[in-house]
């Protein structure tokens, strides 16, 4: 008889076994919110549950397939409450990945735990679910602002957009293609005459030749130099976005 925890372990009928429903009208109609109140961050979330698919199921199996990602995956830490953890990160040394963030999250008033109580707002989410594709689902979104340290974007409007753009190919979610596409789209409509549109382009191309970030021993990167890091891991040299004014780049999108 199959033992009882491992019976518990499997996935269930809450959906974390089996790949979503691409649900196409409903990340259409939370774009259009998103794209009428850039400040409505949980309609980004709308559009990552709608066009999920089966990439929480992949990016999770990929983990295993790297000696690094199955360690990560093994110990299962939550990395909101590890980065919500201020002593630590006060404990890293100037220059580091870690006081970057600190440096990031403070400028900004922003909160390891903003971003998971807005996903926690979508009606159908199962991000909480104690499972290790919902673990995984979770990593990826409490990384988004350490993502936007490494890749060097800002949380203007811009670089919103280019954090979301080099996401795509780092996580296969469709959801991020469609925001980058909605961005990049407002953007040329915006008409200011910088390079906003191949700037979005640029950062899904940079996802494409980086190391696959969402492997990470995330601890260990956060007391390693921001240089070194962002060298390492393909991430490093100047960008188009470099070159668009601040007060330009500030003109469209959401912060998400």
């Amino acid at each position: 008889m199959m033992d009882d925890a491992l019976v518990d372990a499997r996935p269930r009928a809450d959906g974390m076994g089996r790949p979503r429903r691409i649900e196409i009208g409903r990340a259409f109609r939370a774009l259009r919110r998103l794209i009428a109140n850039k400040e409505d961050t949980t309609q980004v979330f709308e559009i990552m549950n709608a066009l999920a698919g089966n990439s929480v199921r992949r990016g999770y199996m990929r983990m295993l397939e790297t000696p690094e990602g199955a360690r990560q995956a093994f110990k299962m830490v939550e990395l909101a409450d590890r980065l919500h953890d201020r002593p630590w990160l006060e404990s890293m040394p100037a220059g580091s990945v870690g006081r970057a963030y600190l440096d990031f999250i403070d400028e900004r008033n922003l909160s390891a735990y903003g971003l998971a109580n807005e996903s926690r707002k979508v009606a159908d989410s199962d991000i909480e679910a104690a499972h290790p594709y919902a673990w995984y689902a979770r990593r990826l979104r409490d990384i988004h602002d350490l993502w936007h340290i490494l890749a060097g974007y800002r949380t203007d409007a811009l670089g919103e957009a280019c954090v979301v753009a080099l996401s795509l190919p780092q996580t296969g979610s469709k959801g991020f293609g469609l925001i980058a596409i909605g961005a990049a789209v407002e953007m040329t409509k915006a008409r200011t005459g910088y390079p906003c549109a191949p700037a979005v382009f640029e950062a899904w191309r940079r996802g494409r030749k980086a190391a696959w970030l969402p492997a990470l021993d995330y601890e260990a990167l956060m007391s390693e130099p921001l240089d070194q890091a962002r060298a390492r891991l393909g991430l490093g040299g100047p960008t188009l976005y470099d070159r668009i004014p601040v007060e330009v780049r500030n003109r469209l999108l959401v912060r998400g």
